[in-house]
């Protein structure tokens, strides 16, 4: 499952994975069949990479990612044609189509940091419109919306975890047994993650 999936789903799964390790961690499973939850997008990506493995999809998607449009792309695209298309693997296939390359959201940031391409258009979350024009000051970037916002993510700010931190108010309690089985799969991760860098 998805790293962002609840703990919960985290209970039912075997490993999880976020959408930098993804494709390594289900290369490098035992099984042949995979069922990936709960993202289709990003599961149907992986099955491309990794088309040795069964990748049986869940009929899920990030609603952000899955807004972007093939027409508001089309029409960024007219008006900046030396522009690549940097997309999150999270966005439809339309997207991903069209796109120069795909890539997490550390991904997008290192490939903009790198390129010798000094235009580029961002079909993921507006949260990575800090760092890409804090690490690429002189580069150029155009967002396919920006009111392409998770609004879940952007309910967790520091001075909320503070006061957590400082008053406990809001506090979240997951009971013991939901903790320890939802710590396995995140484990697993971490160890696959770390043999795969090493290997």
């Amino acid at each position: 499952c998805y790293i962002n999936s609840t703990a919960e789903l985290k209970c039912l799964s075997d490993v999880c994975v976020t959408s930098s390790n993804a494709i390594n961690i289900v290369k490098n499973l035992p099984n042949k069949n995979i069922f990936f939850i709960p993202d289709k997008n990003l599961g149907s990506f992986i099955a491309k990479q990794v088309p040795e493995k069964n990748i049986i999809l869940n009929d899920g998607c990030c609603p952000i990612h899955a807004a972007i449009s093939r027409e508001k792309v089309d029409e960024l695209k007219l008006q900046h044609r030396d522009a690549l298309v940097l997309t999150h693997p999270e966005c439809e296939q339309e997207i991903l189509d069209i796109s120069d390359y795909i890539g997490s959201t550390a991904d997008i940031l290192k490939f903009a940091k790198n390129s010798d391409c000094s235009e580029f258009i961002i079909c993921t979350e507006d949260g990575v419109s800090y760092p890409l024009e804090t690490q690429s000051p002189q580069k150029k970037f155009y967002y396919v919306t920006k009111d392409c916002n998770c609004l879940d993510m952007k309910k967790i700010t520091l001075e909320k975890i503070l006061n957590v931190l400082q008053t406990g108010e809001n506090e979240v309690f997951v009971d013991e047994n939901t903790c320890k089985a939802a710590q396995k799969p995140l484990d697993r991760m971490l160890l696959m993650a770390a043999a795969a860098l090493k290997g």
